[in-house]
């Protein structure tokens, strides 16, 4: 698993020029995210990249537990007075190897769903490697540990038109890896990407 890191250090990298030249009015676009702005997202995706464990544990305590109150409490902090420094924020973090909770393969999924929960909505496109999505394809099909997915494709084919990808079993859904990788993770918008007699029950779903 470690040996994903430089994977996902590439990925924050990626985003990061991405983003580099965003107005103030993209960066108050709407995320893929219900109720965030793109900016918020990437303060989200910055603490996280920034927190140990025994941090992310210290949180929640100060929290009381409450989950939701510490993401907002996290972000927060990486948010920053301007556009400009929530980027550096999360540049600041990009290289670093720590994760609060879950493998690191889990780190890598937040890094490329959360970094699509950015770009479409701004209409950015990345390449990303196929081994890269397939990686993610493979463990989110498999575990409903850190967002529900598992649960979500249950009584569908899936197979990737552009890859080795394939799960499960009934009615089918293909497509591209990465919508299959969004839609795996509730992003509905995806599903306009892929095609079978499953993705109407994928799209409720999400």
């Amino acid at each position: 698993m470690n040996a994903l890191w430089p994977t996902v250090h590439t990925e924050r990298a990626s985003l990061a020029a991405d983003l580099a030249d965003l107005t103030d009015r993209q960066w108050a676009t709407e995320s893929l995210c219900t109720g965030l702005s793109v900016r918020e997202v990437l303060a989200h995706l910055a603490s996280a990249a920034g927190l140990s464990w025994a941090r992310w544990m210290a949180g929640v305590v100060r929290c009381r537990f409450d989950f939701d109150k510490q993401v907002e409490m996290r972000l927060a902090e990486q948010l920053g007075g301007s556009p400009a420094e929530t980027l550096e924020n999360f540049r600041r973090v990009a290289a670093n190897t720590t994760t609060p909770v879950g493998p690191v393969v889990a780190c890598l999924g937040e890094t490329v769903v959360h970094g699509e929960d950015i770009r479409r909505p701004l209409g950015i496109g990345r390449a990303y490697p196929v081994d890269t999505l397939t990686r993610l394809a493979e463990y989110y099909s498999g575990t409903d540990l850190v967002v529900l997915a598992k649960g979500r494709i249950g009584g569908l084919r899936l197979a990737a038109t552009d890859g080795p990808f394939a799960t499960g079993s009934g009615l089918p859904v293909s497509g591209p890896t990465l919508a299959l990788v969004m839609a795996m993770t509730g992003r509905a918008a995806y599903c306009d990407d892929l095609e079978g007699e499953g993705v109407a029950v994928l799209r409720e779903r999400c």
